[in-house]
């Protein structure tokens, strides 16, 4: 380590020579600081544009690297009237421009009213920022419809993310990744309202001060926390029909003074959904056609809450807490003819059903402390503990008929009760300073999830409900992550570099606990990994900018896969985990273009080892599983573009295209390796008509592609519409949207697996008809709500 340091040491300060940079802070009439202000620098004459900086909580603004010469400089702040400076000189030395006082607005700041509006999308140099108050036809979609429309995401059938043709993203929630992972991870997304959602920024290339889970990359869900002084807030509720009417509400508020800062969201969302799901299988020269319907009854409601209390220019303290609960019933109802080979007619029909009730509860708190000091320097301390609790019962009888389905020849009847109980902690340092004219980054983490996941299964007979020895099971699954990182990031003359590594040790230690005691088992894991990150970027001119990066990520199972017990779905088709199966690991290196600051192209190169799959197995003569295996190796090539431009003072329009090419090499000899072009568009259009009108045309596409690495789908996508109008100063808000016009988002698919092959297709209730209403009140300043991180992070992705 001490040889690594030294050549750290050398290879920075080769890099350091003279630079010229211009520093400042920015006042206000109290000689108070104002962050968020821009600074603009310009040649002599203001006819070019040369280099822009935002001013830090202190007030204190640098820009750097600039050529030897004369500029001018402007600043702008909500409020405050814009200033320009006076023609100015810079050498080979730090330009120090010292205290800049900006004048007030001629309205008085309690009648200021300000109206700003962000782009659609921002494309940045390290993120994609998909702006959700923007984009109209987002009213009433939950958090999970709205990645559906997030530029570059696609969601296949079991509901996984894709981004740039690889699964595995991590989800964030305000900068700091969720506990939750599959089903239950979807089901909270599901009860989050598009409405508390300011943005949703799409991190494809993290650096090593994120987590290294994730293989592509991060989605973070930034929830609208940034309001002005004062007392604000809005009303919003809303009707979405589909098959059926579903109701979502919410009231957010914001109360800041220049000490402390208390803002929160409550809402709730109910109603009936519609999914169904068909798959016709071919098992040992049987034909199993089944076709299921399922009638989702949901009742959910958030809450979260914040706390931040400015004890000086240099320290805040904060605390937040958030819960969601959740009632749901869903009724499932499954036919499924069985036909011999060669045979036209059944000569048995499976009748199944299902009726699932569940309660849920999650409950985090976070406490934090975050200093801010001179030069550059910064200290941020979390403390987070979780808890997730899930009641579920199961009641599934099956009900096997005779060809004609006019004679019951046998019925069995199943009941589940399946609590899960998982509790989080996590420990996070994150330390900020300036180093050799960069920026140095260092910190740890500590994260430990303890789970204890319960299996009942009982054999209901003549109304009696037997438990089942055989079936029935504990799993404990304790995981422990500790975390070391540092990052350096610096800037000199047209080039930017940014380079580190994390450090990642894990040990986990499953207990599978049986009535039937040879079934025991128990998997123990201790294992250290290391998580290089890095890129450099070049600014060949005013409009062009170049950007090569690196990273390597890790994708760890979630809890439920590695339970090896089995869950049955019905008669003939069941799922269990999988203890052995390991992490997958994925390499990533990008090369991209910025023309403009809009227009950016990019290329990338993924490798992903020991890619792990949700496949099916034959078991018998009539049975199949799903599990997860490590089943193959996986080269993804990826060439995307994205441009958000305006045509005119009534049009925006926004369109990325993703054109990947997956490539699986099988480790198994049962997997049958797929290689597959991929083409995925999403495009969105934007118009002011008269009259304060809106409206929005959007769509989303994905040509065929490999789902989960064994399912190759057809094409699949949806088109959108929405209009917009705003009454009474803008106070109120009215949203008419539809969803999924042609109906065109239910997907198809065949997969196979050894000797097994099914035909696969399923959807939703995805065509809907939107109406919302928001009503905002209260005054509308300047200065916002912090941000800020915390440590609950990948631990929450993967319940």
């Amino acid at each position: 380590m001490k040889t690594i340091t030294v050549y750290l040491l050398l290879f920075l300060s080769l890099i350091n020579y003279a630079q010229s940079n211009v520093i400042g802070i920015v006042v206000d009439e109290n000689l108070e600081p104002i962050p968020g202000a821009i600074v603009s620098i310009y040649n002599s004459d203001k006819t070019a544009f040369i280099k822009a900086a935002v001013t830090e909580n202190d007030g204190k603004f640098t820009v750097k690297n600039l050529d030897n010469g004369k500029y001018t400089m402007t600043i702008t702040s909500l409020g405050f009237e814009k200033y320009t400076s006076q023609i100015f000189s810079i050498t080979n030395s730090e330009k120090d421009l010292g205290a800049i006082k900006l004048n007030p607005a001629a309205e008085s700041l309690d009648e200021v009213v300000v109206k700003s509006e962000k782009p659609m999308v921002q494309v940045m140099a390290d993120k994609t920022v998909f702006n959700v108050q923007n984009t109209i036809n987002a009213a009433g979609d939950s958090g999970f419809d709205l990645l559906r429309k997030a530029p570059g995401v696609i969601i296949d059938n079991n509901d996984n993310l894709i981004v740039e043709g690889k699964t595995g993203v991590l989800i964030y929630i305000d900068d700091k990744p969720s506990v939750l992972r599959g089903e239950d991870l979807v089901n909270y997304l599901k009860t989050i309202q598009s409405s508390d959602i300011d943005a949703v920024e799409i991190i494809t290339q993290p650096s090593s001060k994120y987590d290294a889970e994730g293989n592509a990359g991060i989605i973070n869900i930034k929830f609208k926390r940034d309001k002005s002084l004062g007392t604000n807030g809005s009303l919003t509720s809303g009707l979405t029909y589909g098959e059926f009417a579903r109701v979502n509400t919410s009231a957010s508020f914001n109360n800041r003074n220049k000490k402390t800062s208390f803002y929160g969201t409550l809402s709730n969302r109910f109603g009936e959904s519609l999914s169904y799901i068909n798959l016709f299988r071919q098992q040992n020269n049987t034909i199993f056609d089944a076709r299921s319907e399922t009638i989702s009854d949901d009742v959910n409601n958030n809450i979260r809450m914040g706390f931040d209390w400015y004890a000086d220019k240099k320290s805040t303290f904060g605390v937040i807490v958030s819960g969601n609960f959740s009632d749901n019933e869903s009724l499932a109802d499954s036919r499924t003819p069985i036909i011999p080979d060669g045979n036209t007619n059944p000569n048995q029909i499976l009748v199944a059903g299902s009726d699932v009730q569940s309660e849920t509860s999650n409950i985090y708190a976070n406490a934090n402390y975050r200093y801010k000091g001179n030069n550059d320097t910064s200290i941020n301390i979390d403390v987070d503990y979780g808890r997730y609790s899930r009641e579920r019962e199961n009641l599934q009888p099956n009900q096997y008929f005779d060809g004609n389905e006019s004679q019951l020849i046998s019925e069995i009847i199943n009941f589940m009760i399946t609590p899960i109980d998982i509790d989080l902690f996590t420990a996070k340092l994150d330390y900020e300073q300036s180093l050799l004219k960069g920026k140095l980054s260092i910190g740890g983490k500590f994260s430990k999830v303890v789970t204890d996941n319960q299996f009942d299964f009982f054999d209901r007979i003549n109304g009696q409900d037997i438990l089942n020895q055989e079936r029935t099971n504990d799993f404990e699954y304790d995981e422990n992550v500790n975390a070391l990182y540092f990052n350096y990031k610096r800037q000199f003359k047209k080039w930017n570099i940014q380079f580190g590594l994390r450090m990642e040790n894990t040990q986990s230690d499953g207990i599978l606990t049986a009535l039937q005691t040879d079934q025991n088992d128990r998997v123990k894991r201790n294992y250290t990994d290391w998580f290089p990150s890095g890129g450099i970027t070049y600014q060949l001119n005013q409009k062009n900018s170049f950007a090569l990066t690196y990273s390597r990520r890790i994708q760890r199972p979630n809890y439920a896969s590695l339970n090896p017990f089995e869950y049955k779905i019905d008669e003939l088709s069941f799922s269990r985990g999988n203890p052995f199966l390991q992490p997958q690991y994925t390499d990533n290196l990008k090369l991209s273009h910025t023309f403009n600051y809009r227009l950016t192209t990019s290329i990338s190169y993924s490798f992903i080892e020991d890619y792990f799959a949700k496949i099916t197995e034959a078991v018998g003569q009539n049975q199949n599983f799903l599990t997860t295996r490590n089943v193959a190796n996986q080269k993804v090539i990826n060439i995307g573009v994205s441009y958000p431009t305006r045509f005119n003072d009534w049009w925006n329009i926004y369109f990325s295209v993703n054109a990947f090419r997956s490539i699986f090499e099988a480790t198994n000899p049962d997997f049958n390796p797929i290689s597959q072009n991929t083409l995925s568009l999403y495009a969105q259009n934007t118009f002011k008509l008269p009259k304060g009108f809106r409206a929005e045309i959007s769509g989303w596409y994905s040509s065929p592609s490999i789902w989960g690495g064994t399912y190759e789908t057809r094409s699949i996508g949806s088109l959108n519409v929405a209009f917009q109008k705003r009454f009474f100063d803008d106070q109120l808000t009215a949203r008419l949207s539809f969803n999924d016009v042609l109906f065109t988002s239910p997907w198809e698919g065949v997969t196979e697996f050894g000797n097994l092959r099914i035909n696969g297709d399923g959807g939703s209730d995805s065509r809907q008809v939107r109406f919302n209403l928001t009503y905002n009140f209260g005054r509308n300043e300047i200065k916002k709500a912090r941000k800020r991180n915390t440590g609950l992070d990948a631990e929450k992705n993967r319940i």
